[in-house]
């Protein structure tokens, strides 16, 4: 029976000096976590707490307070890094450092820092987005602007972007729809001014295929958003093409309203005037020769015509 007793004695005196090598060797790497940290080796540091983790878990009750420990550090360290890496401007290593402190620390039961790294992240995107698109690589400025919008569809200033992304890449559609995004959610003016450009781009194009109606159509909507000469030059050529003078005279009187000084406001003038006078408003048709009988180019001609229709 003695003997018994002894050898109980023994198996417990040796379990428990297992234990205790094994949180003495939980401690050890603590510390080499510890002292990695401090020289500034973040990698090698939460290697050692994860190492440290597992060591100190495995010791149950006696590793509890180690392993607490542990648990307040890594994620704090995980978000770190990803920070690191923001810095460095290497943005993708970011976002998915990111996931991994988003992860440990849901994990950990680390409220603070899961919301910390969730507002940083959509941070990251755009700051990866906007260094892509200042380096004019917007095919992937675009997609990095779509993932800053897929988790904000309210970033206005994302949408804006990603709007002038799509347009450069020729997507005249798709910027539409992303500045008109931009403006409902505050960046209005900026989108409008921008939307009245790609309609304006879109009226060119069509006058260029002679798709008439269609350039008046996109000029119009061009000036819904920002009122335009151009864009009224544009619709007057085209109500031209399709013979609808009265349309023509109304484009083109608004063109020579916002644009005075056009080199071509003379003869914008003149053309106004003989679309009256073919229209049999004679008083408008005198009225517009007038206002050209001076002109270097266009007086000579100007006056012939007034002359005709006083007779």
């Amino acid at each position: 029976m003695k003997k018994i007793v002894l050898t109980l004695i023994a198996v417990a005196l040796s379990a428990s000096f297992a234990f205790a090598q094994d949180l003495a060797q939980a401690t050890e790497t603590y510390n080499n976590g510890a002292n990695s940290l401090s020289a500034g080796d973040k990698n090698a540091a939460l290697e050692y707490f994860q190492k440290a983790l597992t060591l100190a878990t495995a010791c149950g009750e006696d590793g509890a307070e180690l392993v607490d420990n542990i648990k307040n550090v890594i994620p704090n360290l995980t978000l770190s890094i990803a920070k690191d890496f923001v810095k460095e401007s290497k943005f993708d290593e970011a976002v998915a450092q990111i996931e991994k402190a988003v992860a440990v620390a849901k994990e950990f039961g680390a409220d603070e820092i899961v919301a910390e790294a969730e507002t940083l992240g959509p941070q990251v995107l755009m700051s990866k987005a906007s260094s892509l698109f200042s380096a004019k690589d917007f095919a992937n400025a675009a997609e990095a602007f779509k993932a800053v919008l897929a988790s904000d569809p309210t970033n206005a200033a994302a949408a804006l972007r990603l709007g002038q992304s799509l347009n450069s890449l020729g997507d005249k559609d798709g910027a539409i729809a992303a500045l008109e995004q931009a403006a409902a959610n505050g960046q209005e003016a900026n989108a409008n001014k921008l939307l009245s450009t790609v309609y304006l781009q879109k009226a060119q194009a069509s006058l260029k295929a002679k798709n008439f109606a269609q350039v008046i159509e996109a000029a119009e909507k061009a000036n819904e958003y920002n009122e335009s000469a151009n864009a009224y030059k544009l619709a007057a050529s085209a109500a031209s093409q399709l013979k609808d003078n009265a349309k023509a005279i109304s484009f083109y009187e608004k063109y020579v309203e916002l644009a005075p000084n056009a080199k071509d406001a003379s003869g914008v003038k003149f053309t106004i005037a003989a679309l009256y006078q073919q229209a049999g408003n004679k008083a408008k048709a005198l009225e517009f020769y007038q206002k050209v009988a001076s002109d270097a180019t266009y007086g000579a001609q100007a006056k012939q015509q007034i002359d005709a229709l006083n007779k």
